[in-house]
């Protein structure tokens, strides 16, 4: 409801006798809430606004602002509590959890959808249709959105944990919760609970345990027809599994490696924040809370298997760590507001920020990511499943539900479309030049000036390691004609030769000979020379009788 602005309509404060009335209806609402609790949300004394505003979508919507930040917003007469709210008071609603990375979905807008959800050792939290959830985040009970159930507890286990959850109306880092201090979520453990008894549900189908036990192992392995393996999008395994496995919180040590266990989670971490960098923040995100990069980034950017802890690492607080990158001047941190730091810059042209790959080194990546994580359709080898990680390299928003499987040429094509395109020239005794972008060919075009004379004109030698100046004097001698050096019409320091009369045809030989004996290389077997037979064909046309 606040992925987009909104327009307020007023501000204004509020009576001692609607404070009595909205104490009365938070109470009616929230029965768990204490006196004291109530008196505290809804302070007698101090300020308390009310703000009336419309959404993007048109509704009418009441905002109460305290200190500062909105409390609770009214829509349709019904009272909501914001995350702010709800970080002082974590168990006011039926709290859902899900991964890290479905955060960004959320605050773009779209509904949780079941399979997105982590069922917990004690089951999910036994709702109604039409009820109040909150949904926090694995290992942080701290809520980030605030949605309505679309169907109760049984129906969702009933379901197999397919289709919409929950319709989201607040997350955090929409525009509701940029109206205020633009806190963040704090760290709350999660509560440990006795698994319930189904024989004693009220009010609900019974459940089996059996169909409890399926729920458990889905959020294991995922659903491999809409959201497989949502936990691979944050690289951490379930809390079922997490009371179990003694290697969940650090590391899963390779017994062939040498380093220590520290070591090794240094190299994660900066893994992670380099891929972060290079595949999830955008200049549009600066600048960026350090708390966001790390929750909604960097865990998401986690291989399968491992879990990023900055604990068990040699800088132990992510602060640290970011001071470390800024040293090596990949980013910029500003503390913006008092104890809160943003990444206010980023160097994108860092050379640690990337590498560069040829297109069958990608499709071997590809491939062998493909096999490792057991992504191949048993039934059709010529089909790949599509994990939540490829599905956010690959597809298109409106493609994230509706496609589960690519053929491996779409794949594999829809992965090199992804790149930034790139090319490499190398020359005997120097280091490899890596530009962006596609190298452009020599380009020999015939042109006409004045008096009907004809002039060869040639561009882009520059990228192939030629001389202009050094290219004007050979071609003075071979072709036994005058020839001059001014400065390329449109291309920033680039220079063009320009040899009188049609010379396209000796060109073209002379220019493959200069290449060949300077020993360029590049990822083409040979520089396009383009133009030469088209200008052969124009240029004998011309002299014709």
């Amino acid at each position: 409801m606040f992925a987009k602005a909104f327009r307020v309509k007023s501000n204004t404060a509020i009576k001692g006798s609607d404070r009595r009335k909205l104490r009365a209806d938070v109470t009616a609402v929230f029965p768990t809430l204490g006196t004291d609790q109530v008196s505290e949300l809804v302070p007698g004394k101090e300020e308390l606004n009310i703000v009336k505003l419309y959404a993007h979508r048109g509704d009418a919507v009441a905002v109460y602002v305290s200190g500062g930040n909105p409390i609770l917003f009214e829509l349709e007469k019904n009272l909501y509590p914001t995350v702010y709210t709800l970080w002082s008071y974590p168990d006011l609603l039926p709290t859902f959890t899900t991964w890290p990375l479905v955060l960004e979905k959320l605050v773009g807008g779209a509904d949780l959808m079941l399979p997105g959800l982590v069922v917990p050792p004690a089951g999910l939290p036994q709702v109604q249709k039409g009820d109040l959830c909150a949904i926090a985040l694995v290992g942080n009970r701290a809520p980030v959105a605030i949605g309505v159930a679309t169907m109760s507890t049984a129906e969702m286990l009933a379901s197999g944990l397919k289709g919409k959850g929950f319709s989201v109306l607040h997350t955090y880092q929409d525009h509701l919760w940029r109206s205020g201090d633009k806190s963040s979520p704090p760290s709350i453990a999660p509560l440990a609970l006795d698994p319930p008894d189904l024989g004693e549900e009220k009010g609900s189908v019974q459940a089996d345990a059996t169909l409890q036990g399926d729920m458990r192992h889905l959020a294991l392995e995922g659903e491999e027809e809409e959201d497989e393996e949502v936990q691979q999008m944050c690289g951490e395994k379930s809390q079922s599994e997490a009371t179990e496995d003694p290697s969940v919180g650090g590391l899963n040590p390779d017994p062939t490696d040498s380093k220590t266990l520290q070591e090794q989670m240094d190299e994660l971490l900066q893994r992670c924040f380099l891929h972060a960098l290079k595949c999830r923040v955008k200049k549009a995100d600066l600048p960026l809370l350090t708390s966001t990069l790390l929750g909604s980034h960097m865990f998401s950017c986690c291989p399968e298997g491992r879990q990023l802890d900055i604990k068990k690492s040699s800088y132990k607080k992510l602060s640290k760590f970011l001071q470390h990158m800024q040293q090596e001047q990949i980013i910029q941190v500003k503390e913006l507001s008092k104890g809160v730091e943003s990444i206010v810059a980023v160097d994108w042209k860092h050379p640690r920020k990337g590498s560069v790959l040829e297109g069958s080194e990608v499709r071997t990546i590809v491939i062998n990511y493909a096999k490792k994580n057991d992504l191949v359709d048993a039934d059709n080898k010529n089909l790949v499943k599509l994990d939540p990680i490829l599905c956010d390299c690959i597809l298109e928003k409106n493609e994230q539900h509706a496609v589960v499987k690519l053929p491996w040429d779409s794949l594999l094509s829809r992965c090199l479309e992804k790149l930034q395109p790139a090319y490499q020239v190398t020359f005997p005794g120097q280091e490899p030049i890596v530009k962006k972008g596609k190298i452009g060919p020599i380009d020999i075009t015939l042109a006409q000036r004045a008096s009907n004379k004809k002039v060869t004109v040639v561009r882009n030698l520059e990228a192939y390691g030629l001389d202009p100046c050094s290219v004007a004097a050979i071609l003075q001698q071979r072709c036994q004609a005058s020839t001059t050096v001014t400065p390329a019409p449109g291309a920033k320091d680039s220079l063009q030769v320009q040899i009188q009369g049609n010379q396209v045809h000796h060109l073209g030989r002379l220019l493959l000979g200069l290449l060949r004996s300077s020993g360029a290389r590049g990822w083409r077997r040979h520089p396009t020379v383009r133009g030469e037979k088209e200008n052969r064909r124009q240029g004998l046309a011309r002299h014709r009788p």
